[in-house]
């Protein structure tokens, strides 16, 4: 049988073409009968919507574009990439995605492609900087930005990472320890939300300084290792996080207890501590951000996790505002969360 059109199915199914549409993308009030009527209609003829003829109606190619710094380095980036995808197939709408690699011209030119290709909105997830967000601005479609911000005028979502990294290192003060390390991203490498004039980095950083201060605990600028999250694309490791690992572990007084800001550079110092002979958590407490790998290390790690599916939802859901002109929140902020696991324990006394 040839794939019906939506009026053939929804008379099929004895119901309006608007009926048929809310069933098939999930919005509105549909009374259980109608559902099941429209459910069986479109198993039994496999029905598909025709996208093109869909598109001339609207003026739509139904297509998103979605640039990713790179999702071979980092599970962060697969993980939101996935939540944004699920989000538009339930609407309809395919993602084309295009990873840049830290590669400003490669990503100016991906913005190129999918103006050629007429998408209905570009998402970056993050940008290089404010030029490529600038140039896919000019196309009159709407742009949004994931995690982190290059401009103030694309509409942003982010996760609070200073509260994230307060309640990480609130759990090991709680804990009883007070030599704790801090792993994380160099500010100076990352690009600022403008809005805010502050990076992720930076968030995460005073969380760590504010943290120590409020427990009447000196910060030892020897504790505090800076760098990147993991070695340059395409292939990822955690060898930044081992080397910071090596260099806290030769200190003479060195910590109880390490935030890694990122579960690869966790998984690093995981490698230094193995190879000192030191036991996780009885030498040392380790604590991750991300939960990406977390649970699959050995032991588990205790992380902050990142709502990442809810980060590529709430991407698509901004994009989609801005295709069906309705006003959207242009500072969205999302929350984290601490889940404990095996890697950190109460300083032995």
């Amino acid at each position: 049988m040839k794939n019906p059109t939506l009026i053939e199915v929804a008379k099929m199914a004895g119901v309006s073409t608007a009926t048929v549409n809310r069933v098939l993308k999930g919005n509105g009030y549909v009374s259980d009968a109608a559902r099941r009527k429209v459910e069986e209609v479109v198993r039994r003829t496999s029905y598909q919507p025709n996208i093109v003829a869909r598109g001339l109606r609207t003026s739509r190619s139904y297509t998103i574009g979605f640039i990713v710094s790179s999702i071979t380095v980092n599970p962060f980036f697969v993980n939101v990439a996935r939540g944004f995808e699920a989000a538009a197939l339930r609407q309809g709408y395919s993602t084309i995605i295009v990873n840049h690699g830290g590669d400003a011209e490669r990503e100016q030119n991906a913005v190129h492609s999918f103006r050629q290709r007429q998408v209905d909105a570009i998402v970056f997830n993050h940008a290089t900087g404010p030029q490529a967000v600038h140039l896919a601005m000019a196309s009159n479609i709407p742009v949004v930005e994931i995690e982190r911000a290059t401009t103030q005028e694309a509409p942003f979502v982010r996760v609070d990472n200073y509260v994230g990294a307060r309640d990480a290192m609130k759990h090991l003060i709680d804990l009883g320890h007070r030599r704790i390390a801090f792993l994380g991203g160099d500010p100076a490498l990352f690009w600022p939300d403008p809005g805010r004039g502050r990076s992720v980095e930076d968030d995460r950083l005073a969380a760590y300084n504010d943290a120590l201060a409020e427990a009447g605990i000196a910060v030892d600028p020897a504790m505090i290792r800076l760098g990147r999250y993991n070695n340059e694309p395409p292939l990822a490791s955690s060898a930044e996080g081992y080397e910071h690992g090596r260099r806290l572990l030769i200190l003479k007084d060195r910590p109880t207890a390490i935030f890694a800001t990122c579960d690869i550079l966790a998984a690093g110092v995981l490698q230094s501590l193995y190879e000192a002979g030191l036991s996780v958590p009885r030498d040392v407490s380790l604590i991750g951000f991300d939960d990406t790998l977390a649970a699959n290390l050995t032991p588990p790690l205790t992380t902050v996790a990142q709502p990442m599916t809810e980060l590529g939802e709430a991407g698509f859901g901004l994009a989609l505002a801005g295709i069906e002109g309705r006003p959207a929140d242009g500072d969205l902020l999302l929350k984290t969360s601490v889940i404990a696991r095996a890697s950190t324990s109460r300083l032995p006394s």
